[in-house]
């Protein structure tokens, strides 16, 4: 059955069910669906009997070149709302014919792609808004025309800097994914550097009529409010983080949102913010029209983990002890899940303080215990031990097991040092950005989950007055590039490939340097912040073309913090994760017991399964979408691949053929004649949106390119970053990327 251009809307009536909660059908009119982030939709066309008959029937190729998509796009009455390279468009849901679209730069210099993974509708029955937002940019646009409406703001934006107790020019912010609608308000987080000088994560909320602000909750507290005591004095002055980057959850009917927040910076090294740190890795619960707490729960203290909270809190109704409770379920990157009792905050299952290991640098002071539920059971392993080691081959599980002798692993709150730490999982999970799935009915939660260890290593970084340009530009590329670019220049893997900045001189000039510092480039956002302080960007130059390296002398008065090394995938010596499968999975867990339901492999190197090994799984990014009818639809894996699984089972009913290109965020179901949407990555030539499914790719073994990368980087070469297919294993032997 192929539902193609003939998608005809008809209305399917919505049901109210747990804490008057609406989920989505004809509409999807919120990031995930409603706004307790259920990932759930009422339709019921599509089941278990006529999934696999679905076709392709549109394409749409969404402007901005060179980029990704991360976005989860809304439906309402017909129309898709997308964006992709900071242009916000609307095409037809049945067609894919294009409606209009919003270049948030108006024709101008661009700042780099960036994430931007949703945005917000807001209607009062007669007016409506589509509220968008880039480069620290709120627009409140009109959804039949994508113009700015210009009672909104300044002309129809506002500054959303201007509300943070810091100087604007100095610090980079954005809001890469949307908040929540209350009424007449729109409650955001942020997206901030996750090293010094970032700003506080404060929570604000604005009127979506006027743009003023309407109120700020302080999630580094300032004097005389609760968690002051938690970081040194005057931290909210100096210090930043705190930040709900992964979203926003709502109980309309209670009026309380709930903010999860990440780390304080910086990520690994917490010397300048001994305590508690309150309210960093927390879950807040906040009065939605006034921003007061009405509690608060704290899952990680004195993070030094990058623990922070990856997703939406998922707001549900489970059944104890015989009676319906109305509940919080956190997921987290270390594959643990908080469940606590929506109107206090107290947990549903018992939670631990397990002591951990002490901190080994000098300055910083691990807190002494951390929380720890007792059920559910984690979804992903916890830790690394020798029995965990690889075994694809005997020269995988030698390889492995001499490099796991010589990292420092205490566990799994092991804090990092300047001996190479072992992390397991890693910074991506357990849990990640596209969160869990739950069912109104039944108390059922729904996971996709990566199980990779990572290795972090901390090195010191001079500070003092006396430092040359060249030590002050690396302590700034320390601070703002090295988690991304690695310590030494040498790239990396994190969340995608990230090319080598090794003999940059032999490539650049200062100029085109500074054009992609000011305007950014592919996956990179502008920081044009960077460029206003005198000698900062000069100083950043002469450190990225050596301009003074063999004046790098340490005078006796220096001083010294800490900065890692970068995101490192732990893997084997063909690019494989150093631990046994599984390496992604999906989970089926059951909250009114606290139990896992079912666990399978999520993702298949067809590689592997052609030498005889069992499905591994593969690292997965975007979340999974319900249906009434018993499915579960996820293309998150790196396989370029949507399936469908059955609710009660885990048995995958239908896995579509791999795609030919890098695919990102799953999502949609709509309609009564139905279609699941996808959108995927064209790294060079613009992102498509495609119906009738969807998918994400970053290969796991992707350290073979970027070592193959910094091998070109070391001998001068100039060739940019191959385009990486679907067809990995086939690009890596047919092309030589340093020709």
């Amino acid at each position: 059955m192929k539902f193609a251009p003939a998608l005809i809307a008809i209305a399917v009536g919505l049901s109210a069910t747990a804490a008057g909660a609406q989920y989505a059908a004809e509409n999807w009119s919120a990031y995930h669906g409603d706004r307790t982030a259920s990932h759930y939709s009422q339709l019921t066309q599509i089941n278990r009997q006529n999934v696999a008959q679905l076709e392709l029937a549109w394409t749409f190729h969404s402007p901005g070149g060179d980029g990704s998509i991360q976005c989860n796009p809304l439906v309402v009455d017909g129309v898709l709302y997308g964006t992709a390279n900071a242009y916000f468009f609307a095409v037809d849901a049945a067609t894919g014919r294009e409606l209009w679209r919003f270049d948030a730069h108006n024709g101008g210099r661009r700042r780099g792609g960036g994430r931007i993974r949703g945005m917000a509708w807001w209607s009062d029955g007669k007016e409506s808004r589509l509220l968008v937002s880039n480069s620290g940019l709120l627009y409140a646009l009109d959804p039949a025309s994508g113009q700015p409406i210009k009672s909104f703001g300044n002309g129809g934006a506002i500054d959303l800097r201007q509300g943070i107790d810091r100087d604007p020019e100095t610090f980079r912010f954005s809001l890469a994914t949307p908040g929540v609608i209350y009424e007449d308000l729109y409650i955001i987080g942020s997206n901030i550097s996750e090293d010094l000088g970032a700003p506080p994560g404060d929570i604000q909320a604005y009127n979506v009529r006027t743009g003023e602000l309407a109120w700020v909750f302080h999630t580094i507290p300032h004097p005389g409010e609760l968690g002051y005591d938690t970081w040194p004095k005057d931290a909210w002055k100096f210090h930043g983080g705190a930040n709900a980057w992964a979203g926003l959850s709502l109980d309309v009917e209670r009026g309380m949102v709930f903010v999860p927040t990440g780390s304080g910076v910086s990520d690994f090294y917490g010397a300048s913010r001994l305590g508690k740190n309150l309210f960093a890795n927390s879950i807040i619960a906040l009065d939605a029209a006034t921003g007061k707490r009405i509690w608060h729960y704290q899952t990680v203290h004195h993070d030094l983990w990058d623990r922070d909270l990856p997703a939406q809190p998922n707001l549900m109704t489970i059944q104890r002890h015989g009676r319906s409770v109305d509940v919080v379920a956190q997921v987290t990157k270390s594959g643990h899940i908080f469940v606590l009792d929506r109107e206090t905050g107290e947990p549903i299952f018992p939670v631990e303080e397990v002591a951990v290991p002490t901190s080994v640098l000098a300055g910083d002071a691990a807190w002494p215990t951390q929380p720890v539920p007792t059920k559910p059971p984690p979804f992903t392993r916890v830790g690394m031990t020798a029995d965990d080691i690889t075994d694809l081959s005997p020269e995988a599980h030698a390889y492995v097991s001499q490099r796991f002798a010589g990292l420092r692993n205490e566990g799994v709150f092991t804090s990092v040092s300047e001996q190479e730490t072992l992390l397991a999982p890693g910074t991506t999970g357990g849990a990640e950005w596209g969160g869990a799935a739950h069912d109104p009915r039944s108390g059922m939660l729904y996971i996709n989950a990566n199980d990779l260890p990572f290795t972090f290593q901390l090195v010191k970084v001079l500070e003092g007055d006396d430092l040359t340009p060249y030590q002050q530009g690396r302590n700034t590329y320390a601070e703002r590039c090295s988690s991304c670019h690695g310590i030494d220049r040498s790239g990396g893997t994190h969340m995608s490939l990230v090319p080598p900045l090794t003999n940059l001189r032999l490539r650049m000039q200062e100029s085109d340097l500074r054009k992609i510092v000011e305007e950014g480039k592919g996956r990179m956002p502008g920081q044009p912040w960077l460029l206003r302080r005198e000698g900062r960007f000069e100083n950043l130059a002469a450190f990225l073309f050596d301009i003074g390296a063999d004046e790098d002398t340490e005078s006796e008065s220096a001083s010294y913090t800490y900065a890692h090394t970068g995101y490192n995938n732990f893997v084997d010596h063909e690019g494989y994760p150093a631990i046994k499968p599984p390496w992604g999975t999906l989970n089926a867990i059951d909250l009114n017991e606290g139990t896992i339901k079912w666990q399978v492999p999520l993702g298949e190197f067809a590689e592997l399964t052609a030498r005889g090994i069992p499905q591994t799984g593969t690292e997965n990014w975007g979340g999974p979408v319900l249906t009434a009818t018993g499915l579960i639809f996820i293309a998150a894996s790196a396989d370029d691949k949507i399936r469908a699984f059955d609710q009660e089972t885990g048995e995958v009913l239908v896995g579509s053929k791999a795609t030919r290109r890098r695919l990102r965020n799953p999502q949609r179901l709509f309609r009564q004649r139905q279609a699941v949407y996808r959108h995927r990555l064209r790294r060079r030539s613009g992102a498509e949106y495609r119906q009738g499914g969807v998918g994400r790719v970053r290969r796991l073994c992707a350290a073979r390119v970027a070592a193959k990368l910094r091998a070109c980087a070391g001998n001068g070469q100039t060739r940019a970053l191959p385009r990486i297919s679907s067809m990995f294993w086939k690009t890596i032997r047919q092309r030589n990327v340093c020709e």
